[in-house]
């Protein structure tokens, strides 16, 4: 019964968003409002995404996880009994607030959910940063001042980034993302975000955001001292590369690059989401074959055996496993 699925997208109106999804990816935004999160496959209470194509086209996603959960997601475990990653593409055209998500096991003092994520840079301008962590030295007792006195950001590590980049965010970790960034976003089931600080703005309305400043402090790991990109050099030979961004209990994720004509068989039995970077590509399986630009996502079934990605010229892709 299950196959390759793809998803209508689910667009947020965000302050700090632009138009950039619609140039890169030509995703149908509403008009003159900013739109900075894409959400490609969710399950969150009133984001659930509805399949697009094929003869489960309308059915959502948490109805496929409700009434076929062994054979979407395998052995791996849903979220409270939803799909248990939420996949987004971000726009960012104004620096986002510093922020913290709880650790597991913090949730029962703070609240929330715990969520751990990685980014890939998929658009950067030639000055952006990604600002996570801590500068080397800075004590807890060093932060909390810089919050009263509005100092914060000279604690905070800044990383430089380009396209292809790309950083894994654990709970705990103190982040934002800068300006000038367009961010392919894997993230836990979790809509939880203890905003710390915001740069001294103020919003619309001409007062400061609110801010959380108890629950952040209870979650930051502060030994986090200046965080690396993640490395990893592809490895193989042409028509087919690989690099290994991310091995996690939660997910794990590559790159892959491959000509046109190339073939890259999928294992069975896991839960794998294809995110196409550039390029064009198939996920092609005898039951129903999926047609993937850029900006677009397609979530393999653990259940779905003997599926490929098939290049319709050269590509590059995210493989994601649950």
């Amino acid at each position: 019964m299950l196959y390759p699925l793809t998803f209508h997208p689910i667009f947020k109106e965000r302050i700090w968003g632009g138009r950039n999804l619609q140039r890169l990816y030509h995703k149908p935004l509403p008009p003159n409002v900013p739109i900075g999160e894409s959400w490609e496959i969710s399950d969150r209470p009133g984001d659930v995404s509805v399949v697009a194509e094929g003869p489960l086209a309308g059915r959502n996603l948490h109805s496929l996880v409700t009434w076929h959960q062994r054979e979407l997601l395998g052995a791996a475990p849903t979220a409270n009994g939803r799909f248990p990653l939420l996949i987004k593409i971000l726009d960012a055209q104004q620096a986002l607030s510093l922020q913290v998500h709880p650790p597991a096991a913090k949730v029962a003092v703070v609240g929330g959910e715990p969520k751990t994520e990685m980014w890939y840079v998929a658009e950067a301008e030639p000055k952006a940063v990604l600002y996570a962590g801590f500068k080397r030295g800075t004590t807890r007792g060093d932060f909390e001042r810089s919050l009263e006195n509005g100092s914060a950001a000279n604690f905070i590590h800044r990383l430089k980034v380009r396209q292809g980049d790309a950083i894994f965010l654990p709970s705990g970790r103190v982040h934002a993302l800068g300006a000038g960034l367009v961010i392919f976003e894997i993230q836990q089931n979790s809509d939880t975000t203890f905003r710390v600080f915001d740069w001294n703005r103020v919003g619309l309305d001409g007062k400061p955001r609110d801010l959380h400043i108890q629950q952040s402090l209870a979650c930051i790991d502060f030994q986090d001292f200046e965080p690396a990109l993640l490395k990893g050099e592809f490895t193989g030979d042409p028509p087919l590369k690989l690099r290994q961004l991310v091995r996690d209990t939660l997910f794990s994720a590559e790159v892959c690059e491959a000509e046109a004509g190339a073939l890259m068989s999928l294992p069975p039995e896991r839960l794998q989401i294809i995110a196409l970077l550039a390029g064009e590509a198939n996920v092609v399986h005898p039951q129903h074959t999926a047609k993937l630009t850029p900006g677009q996502f397609c979530l393999v079934p653990a259940c779905v055996a003997g599926a490929a990605v098939m290049p319709g010229k050269a590509c590059r892709w995210l493989r994601i496993e649950a």
